[in-house]
Order: structure tokens, then C-alpha cells, then sequence
């Protein structure tokens, strides 16, 4: 029996070669990958979902993170973008620093973005709140490896010590390089859950120091009550940023700052807690009316502005606050009707 089937699949393929070359070609054709994402909309997500205060307050509203979805380009994906509406491609490279960088070294700096993110959020959250909140480590990682400097650190490695003494955050490991004296110096890093120590040449430029590497620090803090980031693996970057400090900062205080609304946003927070512009705002917006947000909160600016665009386009009903900063969000979330 299983030489009669085999004698069927070979009288097929003879027959049929030149259909299943074609089938192949076609195929790898389609799925061969291109140097692009494509942006294909998004939604909205509750983030109190995501982001849970220990006995926190309940709002009638709701907080929602608005997402884009973003498909790793093949030239099938390429070339529908061109004809379905509101499918964008964006170029790889813009994401890179350097042409030696590959998908893996983006992916990194996009989930580290995501944790120095919730540590910023969780900063400015408790002290809206004046709820106790202390910084108990700060790490330092390399992000970027600049073109025209050659070192043997990656991107990806956490920064531990300088010649041998350890630095807590970003600005001290700077001051430590700048503090070497000659041109050589040990920089020892976390690779791969071990302690590697590399022997680094220091370039000098405008009288500073330089590894020609960039360096993120993310910070984790005791807090009380505590805050438990339940993200799901695919989501990273730094977009979600100011709904999370509003949504942490909501569930620490009584009252209500949604006031019973659907409220969805977008917008980084920064270090010094400014709200920072984000790309593909437009796809956000659209994502949030889909979901049926009654306000939209976006960065001040240029994505203010093409937000503000897009809804007098297409017509869109929703509310459009645009904010510079927390304090500014806080505000005028509170002065609502």
C-alpha cells in the first residue's frame, strides 16, 4: 500500500513539476522579508489591566494604553500596504543607529524603553500621590554602538563597573570615564548572566571622554502600597508611559480622574516629566475612536497637531486634550465637565 501511495506522489510531481516550481518560487516570493515594518492600526487596552496598585482605589472610567500593530514587512505585506487604507510602512533603519545593528538590537532598546518607562511612571505616580516611593537600584545599559568607535562592548550589556569600581547610574558612569587617566580603560559588564571585564580605548572629542556607546538607566523603587507590571511579552517601548502614571496615580487617590469616561492616550514620560512625542500617533488616534475612547490625550506639538489634523479628515468623534507635562494631564483631566 505505501508503495502505491508513493507511486501516486511521484506520477504527481512529474506531472505536476513545473505547477509546484512555480508554487515555490511564488511562496518564498511572498514571504521573503523586507527592510520595513508595516503599520497596520491598532486599538485600545484597559492598562489597569497591566498595571495594578496593591488595595488601589476602583474608577467608574476607565485608563486605556492605544496601540498600533506592527507586522515585520515580507514583500506580500509590502505591496498590500499600497492599496488597504491606513496601512503604513516604516523603514527599518529608521529604528537603527548603524547599519551593523539587526532586529534583535531594536527589539532590545524597545523593551528596555518599556521598563524605564514604568520606573518613570511609577516616580511621578507617587509623588502626585505623596505616597512613600525610593529608588533601590539603578542599572546602566549599553543601547547604542556608535559609528567610527571601536570597542568591544554590545548593545544589550549592563554597565557594572570602571576600572574596577562600580557606578550607579547613568551621569556617574560618565563622570568615572572622564576621570581616567590615559586612553585605555576596564569596563566590566554583564553579558549573557556573566561578569565579562573588556579592555576599552577612550576617544577624545571637545575636551570629553568618550566610549562611543549609548547608555539607558532603568530604576527600580520600593514602594507602598506596591505595583505589579503585568505587560504580555509582545509589548514594549515607551508609548504607553503617560497613561500608566496616570492609571498608577488613579488608583493611589480617592476619587475619580477618569469621571466615568473612556479615556485613552499616548505620550512618553520623561525623566523630568514631560510628556515626549511618539510616532505613528495618527494610527493611535484612529485605534482609540475603534475602540470607542471618549477622549484622546496626545503630546503637545507636532503629534497634537497632526492628531487634530487626522480628526477634521476623517470626521472623528472624540475628544482631542493635548498635554505638555503630568502636572499639565492632571490638571486638565480634573477640570473636566
Amino acid at each position: 500500500m505505501l508503495k502505491k501511495f508513493y507511486e501516486k506522489v511521484k506520477d504527481f510531481i512529474i506531472s505536476e513539476y513545473k505547477f509546484i516550481i512555480f508554487l515555490v518560487v511564488f511562496c518564498t516570493f511572498c514571504l521573503w522579508p523586507v527592510n520595513y515594518y508595516i503599520v497596520i492600526g491598532g486599538g485600545i487596552s484597559d492598562i489597569g489591566e497591566r498595571v495594578i496598585v496593591e488595595d488601589g482605589y476602583d474608577s467608574n472610567g476607565s485608563f486605556n494604553l492605544s496601540y498600533v500593530s506592527e507586522l515585520k514587512g515580507t514583500t506580500l505585506s509590502y505591496l498590500i500596504s499600497y492599496v488597504m487604507p491606513h496601512w503604513e510602512r516604516v523603514n527599518m533603519n529608521d529604528y537603527k543607529y548603524t547599519d551593523d545593528e539587526d532586529y534583535q538590537d531594536i527589539e532590545f532598546r524597545s523593551e528596555l524603553d518599556l521598563l524605564a518607562s514604568n520606573s518613570n511612571a511609577l516616580y511621578y505616580a507617587y509623588q502626585l500621590a505623596d505616597k512613600p516611593c525610593k529608588v533601590t537600584n539603578t542599572d546602566v545599559y549599553v543601547i547604542a554602538i556608535f559609528e567610527g568607535y571601536d570597542n568591544p562592548l554590545q548593545v544589550g550589556d549592563e554597565l557594572l563597573k570602571v576600572d574596577g569600581i562600580s557606578y550607579s547610574n547613568v551621569s556617574d558612569f560618565q563622570q568615572a570615564i572622564q576621570d581616567v587617566e590615559g586612553s585605555q580603560v576596564e569596563i566590566t559588564v554583564l553579558r549573557d548572566a556573566e561578569e565579562v571585564n573588556l579592555e576599552c580605548h577612550l576617544y577624545e572629542e571637545e575636551d570629553r571622554k568618550l566610549l562611543g556607546v549609548g547608555l539607558q538607566s532603568v530604576s527600580t523603587y520600593e514602594t507602598d502600597p506596591e505595583v505589579k507590571f503585568e505587560f504580555q511579552s509582545n509589548e514594549s517601548g515607551p508609548s504607553a508611559g503617560l497613561i500608566t502614571t496616570l492609571s498608577i496615580y488613579d488608583q493611589l487617590t480617592e476619587g475619580d480622574l477618569t469621571d466615568g469616561k473612556l479615556i485613552a492616550g499616548t505620550g512618553t514620560i520623561e525623566a523630568d516629566g514631560s510628556i515626549g512625542e511618539i510616532g505613528e500617533v495618527e494610527y493611535k488616534l484612529l485605534g482609540a475612536v475603534d475602540g470607542g475612547t471618549d477622549i484622546f490625550l496626545v503630546p503637545d506639538g507636532e503629534n497634537y497637531e497632526d492628531c487634530k489634523k487626522m480628526k477634521q479628515e476623517e470626521d472623528l468623534d472624540i475628544q482631542l486634550i493635548s498635554v505638555t507635562d503630568i502636572y499639565d494631564a492632571v490638571e486638565k483631566l480634573e477640570s473636566l465637565d
